[in-house]
């Protein structure tokens, strides 16, 4: 369900596509998509009088019992769409809360992901008692639901208190194994890239690891790291981070500070774009976005575009010398390389330019002059 234009360069059907894979990443059915495109959404209800009129009348037909929003919801939007469609009302963020909550598996993430959910809901939680509250009782409007509504905040801040305390513990231990690492003059390769856009494919690829994959966004959420030898017989670690996604909710970013901080002690930062996506550029954009927001930009990089075979036809067997010959002109830069991690092209030429990228970062002098 998408109500206005976005804000950034993305199509509305494009952000309605998306928004429709990350519901099924959750295991969601989508039985229809709904988009109305407005200057500025509803105060009260996100869409307008009319659409939200249409969406009521389709509910006969689709028999929808969940509606998800392509935006952040306000608390006041969410209460009185669920009273209007009488379904369970949810917006992107809290679909992403929950796919990541179903794709943490270790200590740190699930810390990580409870810690944002707990952030959502703190503001949210005056509609959960919205019918206590209208029994009033006492002097002024002091009643049950505003007793039991206080109870929950203090509950729940205390909740984030310990879950920050306890991550700050996670900051620090990782700090300690950063300056470890650190000495033990291994520089780090951090993967970098847009949800799905192959990175962990890529990561068993280069160092013959064994993490999980699937065609689906945020497949794998915990980070991982893993050794690989370059041509010049360097060994460096490559850490495969969080996919991005437009519109990261804010809690994510803040709560994923301790893995985040792996890319700000990385050498290099491998870009991986999925050059077969139709948004593609967008993707791009975004991920440049958020590398700005984290003050990454300034970072040496190379960028790795993905998934060539599937660009190519079907009309003859290709090999990997033939591929990369046919879309050479897809790669336009010196730190940029064609690759197919599921099909291992290009491989050897990206082992090559991070050898020479983290060689020229380490020796300046050694860049040649424009």
């Amino acid at each position: 369900m998408e109500a206005k234009e976005s804000r950034d360069n993305w199509p509305a059907e494009a952000s309605i596509e998306e928004l429709a894979q990350l519901a099924g990443t959750a295991g969601a059915n989508v039985v229809g998509k709904l988009i109305q495109r407005l200057p500025m959404p509803s105060r009260t209800h996100y869409l307008g009088k009319g659409k939200l009129e249409e969406l009521i009348a389709l509910k006969s037909s689709l028999n929808y019992d969940v509606v998800i929003f392509d935006d952040e919801l306000t608390p006041l939007q969410q209460r009185n769409l669920e009273e209007a469609l009488k379904v369970k009302v949810i917006d992107r963020v809290a679909l992403i809360l929950d796919i990541f909550a179903r794709r943490a598996h270790t200590h740190e993430g699930q810390l990580q992901v409870e810690l944002a959910q707990h952030q959502y809901l703190l503001p949210r939680l005056a509609g959960q008692w919205s019918h206590l509250e209208r029994l009033g009782g006492g002097i002024g409007t002091r009643g049950p639901g505003e007793s039991q509504l206080e109870t929950d905040r203090r509950l729940i801040r205390r909740k984030i208190h310990r879950l920050k305390t306890q991550l700050e513990e996670v900051r620090k231990h990782r700090a300690l194994y950063r300056q470890k690492r650190s000495r033990s003059g291994l520089p780090v390769v951090a993967l970098v890239g847009y949800t799905n856009s192959g990175k962990s494919t890529l990561l068993n690829a280069l160092c013959q690891a064994d993490v999980f994959t699937e065609d689906k966004l945020f497949a794998t959420l915990d980070p991982t790291t893993r050794r690989l030898t370059l041509p010049d017989q360097r060994t460096v670690l490559v850490t495969d981070t969080v996919g991005f996604i437009r519109k990261l909710p804010p809690t994510i970013v803040s709560a994923f500070r301790a893995t985040l901080e792996e890319l700000d002690e990385a050498a290099l930062l491998l870009h991986v774009v999925d050059l077969a996506s139709p948004d593609a550029a967008e993707q791009c954009r975004t991920v440049e976005a958020i590398l700005g927001d984290l003050h990454l930009l300034g970072k040496p990089r190379i960028t790795a575009l993905n998934k060539i075979d599937l660009l190519l036809g079907n009309d003859r067997d290709w090999d990997e010398t033939s591929a990369l010959n046919y879309l050479s002109d897809k790669s336009p830069g010196e730190d940029t390389v064609l690759i197919s991690a599921i099909r291992k092209w290009g491989l050897a030429r990206l082992r090559e330019l991070i050898s020479h990228t983290l060689t020229t970062a380490s020796h300046p002098s050694l860049t040649p002059s424009k």
